[in-house]
């Protein structure tokens, strides 16, 4: 065992209790009664960095607050800027917790908190890879930055704004982000593909009041009625989107692309019952790893109409309103997509309803392409020294607006590197992060620095 290893070793417990420790502080940045607990991470974020001989600054924002640190003492090797974020979701609803979500708990291998693995588990794995090298060299192997935000969790809203001020300070050669998962336990993967987003509202007003279904009804458009014919009027029963020009910029998925996820171990009845559903359901034509990672959807996300008290109210409501997003696929553009719906949602509303449509945002799709990154095999040789095992290359289905962001203003792609678990129960009630992958997830971390050195730039 090299020097690096037996340090990884024998600080494991003080890496464990240094998470439990910034768990503890309940940074919910959609909660304003926590600013000072959000605020009070990021001090705690950047004082790791300054233990470590890092430049680090705390920069303020119209919001929270950004932690911007980097280590620049190797000269001649490739830089590479680690994104996260040290900011939780709301943990409701608290009655659904085994035990409290802001005192970590172990129990049967997992550390269960508010923020174990979304996102301050994983991000924490790379500071303490860092420390490794630092006290056991003096040095990294390549040059280190680090952003981490406080406002991912609703929306980042200043986060373009700071990097594109920031553009210069923030030059690298690529990106690191783990805030995704491995494709199963003991199934580590690098992430090539992320799911864009487009995401509105839908508010439709009738009667200035609710009425007497009753003495009303028959008379007066029901804006709930009209809410649910105008839903599913967006998809039909093939599960094809009904927006016009939604599929125009599709492509389909490469032979050699279809036959990697062939390839992958994944059990579909496992799946099935893992989510607690008899039958699985989506656009017809394709496979569930395909539908879930490589083609375009539509889902409701919420609905509110009329009485939702206990027992019976007979009400014609006044208001009905849903969310829902679209979740894109590469080359889909999101304000394209916007247009296109605003102007199918105004031809479907119906004489004696007001709409009101609400864009609240969106990011389109990012694919890393796996043979001319130079960074993906030492992204591979790194995970399988942290892991005794080589990597899935699998895709994501969910979206994170920064990576395309990053690409765009810095030109450069992003290694997503996910220790987690898909049932980890992120925004959830008992969120957990395995403490076995987050000690695999610091020692392939440190490889990965001393891996994208050899590399060269």
């Amino acid at each position: 065992m090299n020097e690096l290893d037996q340090y990884l070793a024998r600080e494991a417990p003080r890496f464990e209790e240094d998470l439990c420790e910034l768990l503890r502080i309940p940074s919910v940045s959609a909660d304003s009664r926590h600013a000072g607990d959000v605020r009070k991470a990021a001090e705690w974020v950047a004082g790791q960095f300054k233990s470590l001989g890092f430049e680090c600054e705390i920069a303020e924002t119209a919001g929270h607050p950004i932690v911007l640190a980097q280590w620049l003492g190797a000269p001649g090797q490739p830089t590479a800027l680690v994104y996260g974020h040290y900011d939780v979701q709301p943990p409701d609803p608290l009655g659904e917790w085994i035990t409290p979500p802001f005192e970590p708990t172990r129990r049967n291998g997992n550390l269960y908190a508010r923020g174990a693995t979304d996102d301050k588990g994983q991000m924490l794995t790379h500071i303490k890879a860092a420390e490794a090298w630092i006290k056991t060299t003096g040095k990294l192997p390549i040059n280190l930055k680090f952003l981490i935000e406080g406002e991912e969790e609703v929306g980042s809203e200043n986060l373009e704004h700071f990097l594109a001020a920031n553009k210069d300070r923030l030059k690298c050669d690529l990106v690191v982000i783990s805030d995704t998962c491995q494709f199963g336990p003991d199934k580590p993967a690098i992430t090539y593909g992320l799911r864009g987003i487009s995401y509105h509202e839908l508010r439709l007003t009738g009667p200035r009041q609710d009425l007497h279904s009753g003495t009303f009804g028959g008379s007066v458009m029901n804006p709930a009625i009209a809410l649910s014919k105008i839903l599913s009027s967006l998809i039909d029963d093939k599960g094809r989107v009904q927006v016009p020009g939604f599929y125009d910029d599709v492509s389909e998925l490469s032979a050699k692309e279809k036959g990697l996820l062939a390839q992958l171990p994944f059990d579909e009845n496992r799946y099935r019952e893992q989510i607690g559903v008899a039958a699985l359901a989506g656009e017809a034509g394709y496979s569930t790893l395909e539908r879930r990672w490589s083609r375009p959807t539509f889902d409701v996300n919420g609905l509110t109409s009329g009485y939702q008290g206990e027992g019976a109210k007979t009400v014609l409501p006044a208001r009905a309103s849903a969310k829902f997003s679209f979740r894109l696929v590469p080359r889909q553009d999101p304000k394209k997509i916007e247009v296109a719906l605003a102007k199918f949602l105004r031809e479907r509303c119906p004489p004696g309803i007001t709409m009101e449509i609400i864009h609240h945002h969106g990011a389109p799709a990012v694919a890393v392409d796996l043979e001319k990154n130079p960074f993906v095999p030492a992204a591979q040789r790194a995970i399988e020294k942290g892991f005794g095992k080589p990597p899935f290359f699998i895709r994501e289905g969910g979206s994170i607006p920064v990576v395309s962001t990053f690409h765009t203003l810095l030109g450069v792609d992003t290694l997503l590197l996910g220790w987690g678990l898909d049932d980890d129960n992120t925004h959830s009630p008992n969120e957990k992060f395995h403490l076995a992958d987050f000690h695999r997830g610091i020692k392939a971390s440190a490889y990965l620095w001393q891996e994208i050195g050899a590399t060269g730039k």
